[in-house]
């Protein structure tokens, strides 16, 4: 019977669609449907747009929400996130894709969706090895930077369709450039055009939240540049799309080493994962249900594998078209399904309807879709209340201005990880006194009116003793010791200290000898479990008398000042 119900759980959470089925009320289809609908309406104007961004045909856009939410729909754990191309993850394509396909559009395409096959199946070994911290790889701070880094690099890309000028540039500045030396150029109709929908976008944001804005100015657009024969007057326009659904196929492989593909996989999935377990846990925590981070690989890797058989590019769930769903009630992801049918439609027999697209009015979408990744209050807050994590930031923005997205991410990546390893290089080290009245003791630096300890020196790492801050932690007990010409006794408390390696008990084996050449007894409190097996196996028990190492500072220092000198501990070379 239990292991009935065992193996129930476990089918339960590798296909989730069996729990949210067996708590479906009929009353929550309407809900479901219109959020379908709604997503739809939203996911049409936006995945044209960032097709174009990837560099790809504008259907190839429509396939990733068509798919991609299918995929999710499956395996995903969330009920509200919303499956589909993203910003980022679209010039991260256009940049890296472009470069390996040489200028041919049919390698290019391929080439895409053999990088989503890639995510998948990079997905099912993150699932199968447990590498959910690969959420927690980015800190915000470095995710604040390079979305900001990433938002101005995709605003750059399209103001070239935006302007109705000759597009070109590998990064940020290159683009910059050229833009410039263009200006003389500028196709005022094109840019009247542009101009219009963005403002058309903001009021609708503004006054219309919930609406299908986007739609609605493209349906205008269309209609505007149809009725004033915008094409014959030199306004560049998506052309004619393609109808039909996609033609699904293996992905053609073979055609690059994988070492070329590896980059590209992995740069989409750290974005798609980060991004879209975030936005996920936003919606979980508001709606009451829990999470499984783990399954999230199961359901990014579903959604890229039916992508990548579709012809499409990597997607991920993100946070706008997510929160465009969970706004339009979606209770469950059968509005994924929803809105997967309601694409599937226009796809058989609207298309023709987006031939006179103009290409302005999709760069004014993606614009006023990613100028909030630009957060300029996060930055200034940083400044203010840390600059550490202002600086992780600020390279993580630069990496992505200058080397582009898919070298900004990993060089976020690995910033952030030199950023854990600055802070646990330099942890805080309390010199403690007492506090007045009291058998307490606290850091004699931060808090004003602690008694100074006379003839002792007590200092408290506040963080395990690790390779990386051995060596500062021996050094700033040293140079207090310098400061002070009587001091008889040093007491490390290790009540703060979770976890130490060899590298830190060796240090506290040389502080030990620095201490008895000096004629100052050296002293262990405080120490956790752990700690103790790793100091007895290095050597301190037989330097200084292990039974202290479980007691109290105050109760040390009460022995040492009742008895002067010191003399329980064993002397040097017991």
């Amino acid at each position: 019977m239990e292991l009935r119900a065992f193996r129930r759980v476990g089918w339960t959470r590798a296909f989730p669609p069996l729990t949210w089925l067996a708590e479906y009320k009929p009353s929550w289809l309407r809900h479901d449907a219109i959020a379908g609908v709604t997503l739809a309406a939203y996911a049409i104007p936006v995945s044209l747009a960032y097709a174009g961004l990837a560099g790809l045909p504008p259907q190839v856009g429509i396939y990733g929400y068509l798919l991609g939410g299918l995929g999710y729909a499956l395996m995903g754990s969330s009920r509200q996130l919303a499956i589909g191309p993203t910003s980022a993850i679209s010039l991260m394509i256009a940049g890296s894709v472009g470069a390996l396909a040489g200028g041919d559009a049919v390698r290019f395409a391929q080439i895409a969706s053999l990088s989503a096959f890639f995510v998948a199946l990079l997905c099912l070994i993150a699932w199968l090895f447990k590498l959910s911290i690969l959420v927690r790889l980015v800190s915000d701070s470095i995710l604040v930077g390079f979305k900001a880094g990433a938002g101005l690099t995709i605003i750059m890309s399209q103001l070239p369709s935006l302007f109705g000028v000759a597009s070109g540039g590998h990064n940020f500045l290159d683009r910059a450039i050229r833009l410039a030396g263009q200006i003389g150029n500028i196709n005022l109709l094109v840019l009247a055009i542009g101009v219009a929908a963005i403002a058309l976008l903001f009021l609708g944001e503004r006054f219309l939240t919930g609406r299908p804005v986007g739609l609605m100015v493209l349906a205008l657009s269309i209609l505007m540049a149809t009725l004033f024969g915008m094409p014959a007057l030199g306004v560049p326009v998506t052309g004619k799309i393609p109808e039909g659904l996609p033609a699904f196929a293996v992905p053609t492989f073979g055609m690059l080493d994988f070492q070329e593909l590896f980059p590209i996989a992995a740069g989409c999935l750290l974005l798609a994962y980060i991004e879209g377990v975030s936005a996920a846990r936003s919606f979980a925590a508001k709606h009451g249900y829990s999470l499984d981070v783990r399954q999230e690989f199961l359901g990014l890797g579903a959604a890229n594998l039916a992508v990548a058989f579709g012809h499409g590019y990597p997607v991920a769930g993100g946070l706008s078209q997510s929160a465009i769903n969970d706004t339009a009630g979606a209770r469950t992801p059968l509005a994924l399904l929803f809105c997967s049918l309601t694409l599937a439609l226009c796809l058989l027999f609207f298309t023709q309807l987006l031939a006179n697209l103009p290409r302005a009015v999709l760069a004014g979408i993606v614009i006023t879709a990613v100028y909030k990744l630009v957060d300029v209050r996060a930055l200034l807050r940083m400044w203010k209340v840390s600059r550490i994590d202002f600086y992780a930031a600020a390279i993580a923005l630069v990496s992505v201005l200058l080397l582009g997205i898919l070298q900004g991410v990993l060089l976020a990546a690995l910033a952030s990880i030199f950023l854990l390893l600055i802070r646990a290089s330099q942890p805080n080290i309390a010199f403690l006194g007492r506090l007045p009245g009291s058998g307490r003791y606290s850091d004699s630096v931060r808090h004003e009116g602690v008694e100074s300890l006379v003839g002792v020196i007590a200092f408290r790492p506040e963080a395990s003793l690790l390779y990386i801050n051995a060596e500062t932690i021996q050094e700033a007990v040293l140079n207090a010791l310098r400061k002070s010409s009587d001091v008889r006794l040093v007491i490390c408390d290790l009540s703060a200290s979770p976890y130490i390696d060899l590298a830190g008990a060796r240090m506290l084996l040389d502080l030990y000898d620095e201490l008895t050449s000096r004629h100052v007894t050296f002293c262990i409190v405080g120490a956790h479990a752990q700690l103790r097996e790793l100091l007895r196996a290095e050597g301190l028990a037989e330097k200084t008398d292990s039974s202290k190492w479980l007691r109290t500072l105050d109760s040390v220092l009460g022995e040492h000042n009742a008895s002067e000198p010191l003399r329980d501990e064993r002397p040097p070379g017991r």
